[in-house]
């Protein structure tokens, strides 16, 4: 029997089949040798777009045998019953979140948690401000207050209607990198990638008016290489996103805005709750700090605290 070892990077993943990207460029199907686990996390998914990996030819059949060290990932926890961990992709140079704040609604809770976890695991995010076109009076207001809030803390941010507008800026932001294209379903991930590369054709549906979501167009994720000198993963709409491995003593740290005053507290070890002379709290009173952030920075304690609560029965 002959057998043989080819590297390649995954470019598309459909449940128990793996489309591999050799380094001579040849696609080939591939499927898992045995069980792959990743240190510290169990997940539904062992490999995923982005990973480097290595086959074994044996006849005329790929099995992926080794997964080469991720350079980082982005992981998620699932907000149903399940609890299941999802790893959404590897090997990003950035992350690009679409945003939407009606058709379907994008909430800061969404926006912070999805910041923190790729803080965490290494991975920058570019914020990007879709449909801008739909906006009524409040939605303007509403639009310009979060620019301010994420653009003070150091986030990248474009707005836009991916519809109707140029996307030279986009393509600025995105060339030469490989990029994660995250966001609810509905927000326009397809759109835009269709206008970026038309030639793709990747469908899209329109947002259910009965429950104001989107409807999945992408079912599995696939890395796309674009025209213009970039890549970019697709990936199915996440709903809700959970903390995946991070104690609640290091959620203050993935907040930089926090980090920046953590020294300044009383007691070096604040998780700004109920310390006294907590810098933190003094800023969100001064709105200094936003408060919809300090809200979600309160949820992902509660949610580790309850997390911790569970496992030690």
């Amino acid at each position: 029997m002959y057998i043989c070892h080819v590297k390649g990077t995954v470019i598309k993943t459909t449940g128990s089949w793996y489309l591999v990207k050799s380094e001579k460029g040849d696609l080939l199907e591939c499927r898992l040798k045995g069980k792959f686990r990743i240190k510290g996390i169990k997940s539904t998914n062992p490999i995923v777009v982005g990973d480097e990996v290595v086959l074994e030819k044996s006849d005329d059949s790929y099995m992926i045998i080794k997964l080469i060290d991720r350079k980082n990932f982005i992981v998620r926890k699932s907000v149903n019953l399940s609890k299941q961990t999802h790893l959404i992709a590897s090997n990003i140079d950035q992350a690009i979140l679409m945003i939407t704040l009606l058709n379907p609604i994008t909430t800061t809770t969404f926006i912070d948690r999805f910041l923190v976890s790729a803080n965490a695991f290494g991975v920058e995010v570019v914020l990007l401000f879709n449909k801008t076109d739909l906006y009524n009076n409040e939605n303007k207001d509403n639009h310009k207050e979060l620019i301010k809030v994420y653009k003070k803390i150091g986030y990248k941010t474009i707005s836009l209607s991916v519809l109707e507008d140029d996307l030279s800026n986009v393509k600025e932001v995105m060339r030469g990198k490989v990029n994660l294209i995250s966001g609810h379903s509905g927000v326009g991930k397809s759109t835009l990638i269709n206008k970026l590369q038309p030639d793709l054709h990747i469908n899209t549906k329109k947002v259910s008016e009965s429950y104001n979501q989107g409807q999945h167009t992408t079912t599995f994720s696939e890395l796309h290489e674009l025209d213009f000198g970039s890549s970019i993963i697709d990936t199915p709409g996440i709903k809700g996103f959970g903390l995946v491995e991070i104690d609640k003593n290091e959620i203050t740290n993935l907040f930089p805005e926090f980090f920046a005053l953590k020294s300044k507290c009383k007691f070096h070890n604040c998780i700004h709750l109920n310390e006294p002379n907590c810098k933190v709290k003094d800023a969100v009173v001064k709105n200094e700090i936003a408060e919809s952030r300090y809200f979600s920075y309160l949820g992902m304690i509660e949610e580790e605290e309850e997390n911790y609560r569970l496992n030690d029965y």
